[in-house]
């Protein structure tokens, strides 16, 4: 008899951690709460409860008998939920709430990697505007200026003048954009060079890294418009040797983990290392405490052992398996509802797409129509990523923009070089 499993979380990531499950012959039975009605398409089962109803989440894994929770947005992690299924008995994979403080907070974030030589950029943090509008203008530009807390992907700035710079500090300070989670402001040097996202299974010190990958934050081609949550990513990345990976393995991702552990917060889940390849050598941007996304798009379609088992093996302290396509390439590209991330304009009808058994579609922001339920409609910012796999980038494009240039996307809009960095 296969697993269940119960994931939690909505969108194209938890639609990838769903499928990439059921793929494996370890897992039978895939919930995802609340889900979206576009991941039924594959066999996944949603729930309406709520990611924030933790009491509701505990008696639904005991009525259904699920035999472990897969937790995927960073608000519940940061909520305590692996706490809360921790204390009913139940087997969660994610952090804790207080290893998740490494994403809920970049000031906790700067500091541990401050106390255990981790490369990262120089930082200040501040409290108050003038203060930072001061160290500022005594830093000059181009400047990183960063909410300290949770603001969906969208509270950094990468100010190239002064002046940007002291809009994004009033912006935090005055008009409170991003709530409790501009309280504080981190300040950083800005670094030069490429980016990109290296994901591990962790579990304590022990770590199994994924491929990497890099996505494309900005709303337009060009990187041109406002920061987005991910428009966009391929694997593996060109530009970035194996020398460089392996070395952000060893000066970054092991001394997280072990960090963790020696300041009594260890790690178990999915580390997200958001690294720069600097002159220097590679160094943290941002650490989140999940997956990434619309990274989990494009790297898990690369995973060629059981998904289940090998998280199954991790929550019963075994020895998994991860193993990883060497060869090929993946490519994903988000559809976006009109005006996304600023004045998002939600409610487009999603035409049918067609995809080969090297592509596949995860569905985010959908709901279906009431007045036909089959037809799906644009319900948040990301709406869907189509995902296509491939020998080379070069065809895995090809092979994406060749399935979404061809469909009716009215009242949404798609970038049309991703994957342009790699070639």
């Amino acid at each position: 008899m296969g697993q269940k499993v119960l994931i939690i979380g909505s969108g194209a990531r938890e639609h990838a951690v769903a499928y990439s499950l059921l793929k494996g012959d370890s897992i039978d039975d895939v919930y995802c709460s609340p889900g979206n009605p576009g991941m039924e398409r594959d066999g996944i089962h949603t729930s309406q409860l709520a990611q924030t109803n933790h009491a509701a989440l505990i008696d639904f894994v005991r009525e259904n008998n699920i035999d472990w929770v897969f937790v995927g947005p960073e608000v519940p992690l940061m909520e305590g939920i692996v706490d809360g299924f921790a204390d009913a008995g139940i087997k969660a994979f994610g952090p804790d709430k207080a290893a998740a403080q490494i994403e809920g907070s970049k000031d906790f974030a700067k500091r541990l990697m401050e106390r255990h030589s981790i490369p990262t950029a120089k930082y200040q943090t501040f409290e108050d505007l003038e203060r930072a509008e001061q160290y500022v203008q005594d830093q000059g530009a181009p400047i990183v200026i960063k909410a300290d807390g949770l603001a969906a992907g969208k509270g950094v700035t990468v100010a190239m003048s002064v002046e940007e710079a002291i809009a994004a500090l009033e912006d935090i300070f005055v008009d409170h954009r991003f709530g409790l989670a501009g309280a504080k402001v981190v300040i950083e040097e800005y670094l030069e060079g490429q980016e990109f996202s290296l994901m591990s299974f962790v579990r304590g010190a022990e770590f199994w890294p994924m491929p990497i990958s890099q996505d494309h934050k900005r709303a337009y081609d060009g990187d041109e418009g406002p920061n987005t949550g991910g428009m966009g990513a391929y694997s593996p990345v060109p530009r970035i040797g194996q020398d460089i990976v392996d070395e952000a393995i060893e000066t970054i991702v092991k001394p997280t983990a072990q960090a963790m552990v020696d300041e009594g917060v260890p790690f178990t889940g999915i580390l997200y290392a958001g690294l720069i390849a600097t002159e220097d050598g590679p160094k943290v941007i941002e650490y989140n405490a999940r997956f990434g996304d619309p990274e989990t798009e494009v790297v898990l379609p690369r995973l060629s052992s059981d998904l289940g088992a090998g998280i199954s093996a991790l929550l019963d302290g075994g020895q998994p398996e991860f193993s990883w396509d060497a060869d090929g390439a993946t490519l994903g590209v988000v559809l976006a509802s009109e005006g996304y991330p600023v004045n998002t304009v939600t409610g487009a009808p999603i035409p049918e797409i067609d995809v080969d058994e090297d592509s596949h579609v995860y569905y985010a922001g959908v709901a279906t129509s009431e007045e036909n339920p089959k037809q799906l409609l644009a319900s948040s910012g990301r709406v869907l990523l189509v995902e296509s796999s491939a020998p080379t980038i070069k065809e895995a494009q090809d092979k994406v923009y060749g399935i979404i240039d061809g469909l009716d996307t009215t009242g949404m809009f798609y970038r049309h070089d991703i994957g342009a960095k790699a070639l």
